[in-house]
């Protein structure tokens, strides 16, 4: 895998991982699971912002 790659990558797994952790906020009722859950899409669409950004520079 190229090194340019990386960010994009860690970024979209952060996000999975506290859209998870939100989405488990969300349905035990625990306080603050909609602003996990808006933290990590908004990171998820950051990561695809990034990898398009990318592909359309190295192209």
């Amino acid at each position: 895998m190229k090194n340019q790659y990386k960010l994009p990558l860690i970024l979209f797994l952060i996000g999975i991982i506290l859209t998870i952790v939100g989405s488990l906020f969300k349905l035990m009722h625990w306080p603050g699971a909609t602003i996990i859950l808006t933290v990590g899409m908004l990171t998820e669409v950051a990561a695809i912002i990034t990898l398009i950004v990318l592909l359309i520079k190295h192209k």
